[in-house]
């Protein structure tokens, strides 16, 4: 790392502990959920702790690496091990001030959904736990990925039945914002799942109001430019803000959440 590296990263530091801790929360979480932990689940826990090895190195995560290591040789209860690991990211959190807790809640989230994909295997206790997680973090609504992912589980589990295909389609999802660290896990997946199309994918949100409501909008769109999606919003009585201010009601980065007229 060239010395001109170094001295920036002196001022991202707080931010990057903070946001890997949010989302190794969330990872544990997520392999956990199901309350069983597999080997691949822990090997996959490993390489992100290799990954993230200036993070480990620090006081309260120097037992990381050890504690996954004797819980894939079987010399510790594996299921204990990633309790105990979560303890310690919930110890850590008391001190997390760099992001806001709405902020931190969505990275928890996005490492949720790694933990669960872990293994390359999503079981039907994990999609009701993850649609358990989402019932108690509704404040999360209105955000990525938190939206389209209530719409995807409302699909799945509409008959209370999850077959292959919906898995697959879970798979699908996942993979659009997780990266796992296992390169021969992640094209496994891309191959079981490149058939699948989720573009277009709307946003479940039967109560938006759009009279007086005020919109602001980022990213693309791929119903056509951000322009059009503006004006279809005004001509449904709603208004756009350029900028996040403190009467945005809705804020959409790279999110479909219109409902048609005919709706």
């Amino acid at each position: 790392m060239s010395n001109e590296d170094q001295s920036y990263r002196k001022f991202t530091a707080k931010s990057e502990a903070d946001k890997a801790i949010n989302s190794l929360k969330g990872i544990l979480e997520g392999i956990g959920i199901d309350k069983q932990v597999n080997i691949a689940e822990l090997q996959e826990l490993d390489l992100w702790c290799e990954k993230h090895q200036e993070l480990i190195r620090k006081e309260p995560f120097k037992d990381f690496m050890h504690t996954i290591r004797m819980a894939i040789r079987g010399d510790e209860d594996p299921v204990e091990a990633v309790q105990d690991m979560y303890w310690l990211c919930q110890k850590y959190e008391d001190d997390n001030i760099y992001y806001d807790a709405l902020t931190a809640d969505l990275q928890t989230l996005q490492g949720l959904c790694h933990g669960i994909l872990a293994d390359g295997e999503i079981n039907t206790q994990e999609i009701i736990g993850l649609e358990k997680w989402l019932d108690d973090n509704q404040h999360l609504s209105n955000y990525y990925p938190y939206d389209e992912l209530r719409t995807v589980l409302l699909k799945i589990l509409k008959d209370s039945v999850v077959d292959e295909e919906e898995q697959l389609l879970l798979k699908a999802y996942f993979k659009e914002f997780v990266k796992l660290n296992d390169d021969q896990l992640t094209k496994k997946i891309n191959e079981e799942t490149e058939s699948i199309l989720i573009k277009g994918l709307c946003a479940y949100d039967p109560e938006i109001s759009f009279d007086g409501t005020h919109f602001t909008l980022s990213g693309n769109f791929v119903r056509g430019p951000k322009s059009s999606v503006e004006q279809r919003i005004e001509n449904l009585g709603g208004q756009i803000q350029k900028n996040v201010v403190q009467k945005t009601n809705y804020l959409n980065t790279n999110l479909l959440f219109l409902h048609s007229e005919e709706n």
